[in-house]
């Protein structure tokens, strides 16, 4: 049976991977496809409780059920920041700016080890449904790769030698947090279905 999806984000870069994720199981919709152009604020003090501002917004207003995520990279020596703050750990929302500002934080820091965490929020028949990925790996000095967005540049993944942004968005997907995360809630869903 074919259904939509509304994913709760405005993040075409998110929605891309999120897609082709789903594959042809699903049509994903982001928020402009609504018709909300509204910025959810995530007032929350963890990735659930964002994901979950998000998803329930939605549903209240929209009367859809949907999902949102929300992510973050946790570093080991800055005690889990950016975490629920990396979209504007620079105190903007821009990639280059929270990026820059991280690298000036590690400035003579050994310890690079730090991990992207995802939680997805499912609001489906007025329940909510958590789904968690995580993946672990280092981050460089400089970033390298043009794809991907975010803190892809500095991160490399544990068992790999190449960062999330000399990835294709195939290679990317068969390893990342959201991946693991979404592949969880798609396991769901057709569960439901089924």
């Amino acid at each position: 049976m074919y259904k939509q999806l509304v994913f709760a984000t405005n993040n075409q870069n998110k929605k891309q991977e999120i897609a082709a994720l789903v594959g042809s199981a699903y049509e994903v919709l982001n928020l402009k496809d609504i018709g909300c152009d509204v910025d959810i604020p995530e007032t929350g003090n963890s990735f659930a409780e964002n994901a979950t501002l998000k998803s329930t917004y939605v549903v209240k207003h929209y009367n859809i059920d949907c999902f949102a995520d929300d992510s973050g990279l946790e570093v080991d020596a800055l005690n889990n920041e950016p975490g629920i703050f990396s979209a504007r750990y620079s105190g903007v929302k821009d990639d280059k700016a929270n990026l820059e500002f991280l690298l000036k934080k590690l400035e003579g820091v050994a310890n690079r080890k730090a991990h992207f965490r995802t939680v997805i929020s499912l609001m489906l028949d007025q329940q909510n449904y958590l789904f968690e990925g995580a993946i672990e790996g280092t981050l460089l000095n400089k970033p390298i790769g043009e794809k991907g967005f975010g803190y892809d540049p500095i991160f490399v993944p544990e068992g790999y030698d190449i960062t999330f942004a000399e990835m294709d968005m195939e290679e990317k997907n068969r390893i990342s947090h959201r991946a693991i995360a979404t592949r969880k809630l798609i396991e769901f869903l057709n569960q439901k279905a089924s």
